[in-house]
């Protein structure tokens, strides 16, 4: 199954192999890998240098070790995604100046079009989820908490319609990262009912399969949110 190992470092070549197996998708999320003494057997290296290699797949987020289970490939997507948000937490840290205005900026330049690929793209099974979340928004105008949630599970669920993986692990970071600020926005009831307005806009137009429809409800809601986060940066600065 793998190749055997020679080099003064073998854990990294042990790693190589594993991770390309996972990206070219022979294992798949969820596959166990072999036993620790099988891949030191199939590699042809001590059991030092597995135990590294699993250690270093694990860092990278590729493999969950579950302690008297086994070790097993994690989900891609969600490894990639929180490898993504750390990133950008701590760029918004260390730039608080312009973080958070960095952050909206690629927002209102990813989601009209994540929206208009959503309406042309979207299925049967994506409208419940999208709809569950806007009912949801829908009478907790004045719970900021479940409305946020619902809010970010919304974005979400439209990103998923797109039937693009990589949107959801583009998305789901930046729109997560501003919840703090968009906790503040929406204790303002005037904010999460502008906000709602143009939720459903964004859905009615996504289940008519008209792209055009949603990519403009999606700007006008991205607007909407630009001009609550300057409002909000004037009372808290």
């Amino acid at each position: 199954m793998y190749t055997p190992i020679r080099s003064s470092r073998l854990y990294e070549q042990i790693v190589a192999q594993i991770q390309d197996r996972i990206v070219q998708g022979e294992l798949q999320s969820g596959d166990r890998l072999p036993s620790e003494r099988e891949l030191t057997e199939q590699f042809g290296v001590s059991r030092t240098a597995v135990r590294e290699a699993v250690k270093v797949l694990h860092e990278k987020g590729l493999v969950e070790i579950r302690p008297g289970s086994g070790t097993f490939v994690a989900s891609l997507a969600d490894s990639t995604t929180e490898i993504f948000r750390d990133s950008l937490g701590l760029m918004v840290e260390t730039r608080l100046d312009k973080g958070l205005l960095h952050l909206m900026q690629v927002r209102s330049i990813l989601e009209p079009e994540i929206a208009a690929i959503a309406a042309a793209m979207v299925t049967e099974d994506d409208i419940p989820p999208m709809t569950l979340e806007v009912e949801t928004m829908e009478v907790a105008i004045d719970d900021a908490d479940t409305f946020i949630e619902a809010d970010l599970a919304f974005h979400l669920a439209l990103a998923r319609a797109t039937q693009n993986p990589l949107f959801p692990i583009l998305i789901d970071p930046i729109i997560d990262l501003l919840r703090e600020q968009r906790r503040r926005m929406i204790l303002n009831r005037k904010n999460a009912v502008r906000g709602q307005i143009h939720h459903r806009q964004i859905l009615a137009a996504v289940i008519k399969r008209d792209p055009d429809a949603a990519r403009k409800a999606m700007t006008a809601h991205m607007g909407q949110v630009a001009a609550d986060s300057e409002s909000l940066s004037a009372i808290y600065n």
